[in-house]
């Protein structure tokens, strides 16, 4: 299988460890990962703040760039909404490509149909459903699923976990105090559960709800993305 990844924005600049967590952890099952030069945004943020027409050339970069792949693994379940929901209601000619669009989760569960990745991390963690992941795609257990197989991690659940952080793309730049009110009451919680370590499939929201972590008193807790944790192992116990 001819697998691509695509790693986001917000990943290939601020969170690159977590690309290389997905490329890491990938190989260890097997399988080649292959990096697109050409690739840029997938428009999601133009695209919600009403900038449609702008969205356009950046929907078709994307489906011109991973159309020759088989699959396309990405670590963001609101990038991966984004594509899979709205690039083909904006361009038909995305439909092929936007459907071989998989978050990580999905990939290695839905389409690998493995669950236990071989990953190693001996840490209380807790998990974030991010609002695009837990509304839009679906994920469902699957990211539960593959924690709960991952050797020496202890798995608290997070009360009220299904509510936002409040970070929302750009809804945290409009609306700073009631943000900034979500963010706390998501922090509060996740110091609740005594947890080492707050876990989602979206850096977006794991920035946002480790600044409000950094920020307050309490226990520290730090924030890792998902496949991150997957692809740690017993020899590299990050």
């Amino acid at each position: 299988m001819r697998i691509a990844l695509f790693v986001t924005c917000l990943n290939d600049t601020m969170f690159p460890g977590t690309g290389q967590a997905v490329v890491r952890l990938l190989r260890r099952l097997g399988h080649e990962v292959e990096f697109p030069s050409a690739q840029t945004c997938c428009g999601q943020m133009h695209f919600n703040t009403g900038y449609r027409k702008q969205v356009l050339p950046l929907v078709r970069n994307f489906a011109e760039t991973f159309a020759p792949y088989e699959a396309v693994v990405t670590p963001s379940a609101s990038c991966a909404a984004m594509i899979r929901d709205w690039h083909p209601r904006l361009d038909d000619a995305a439909r092929d490509t936007a459907a071989k669009v998989h978050e990580l989760t999905e990939f290695l569960v839905d389409v690998l149909g493995v669950t236990d990745v071989g990953a190693y991390y001996p840490h209380r963690v807790t998990y974030h459903p991010t609002c695009h992941s837990l509304r839009m795609l679906g994920l469902g257990d699957r990211p539960l699923r593959l924690l709960r197989e991952v050797r020496g991690l202890e798995l608290v659940e997070l009360p009220d976990a299904a509510e936002c952080c409040g970070f929302g793309g750009t809804f945290a730049l409009k609306n700073p105090a009631v943000s900034a009110a979500m963010g706390a009451d998501k922090a509060a919680r996740v110091r609740r559960t005594g947890a080492d370590a707050l876990c989602a499939a979206d850096n977006s929201c794991l920035m946002h709800i480790g600044g409000v972590l950094t920020r307050t008193a309490g226990p520290a807790v730090r924030t890792v993305h998902l496949a991150e944790i997957l692809a740690s192992t017993e020899e590299d116990p990050s």
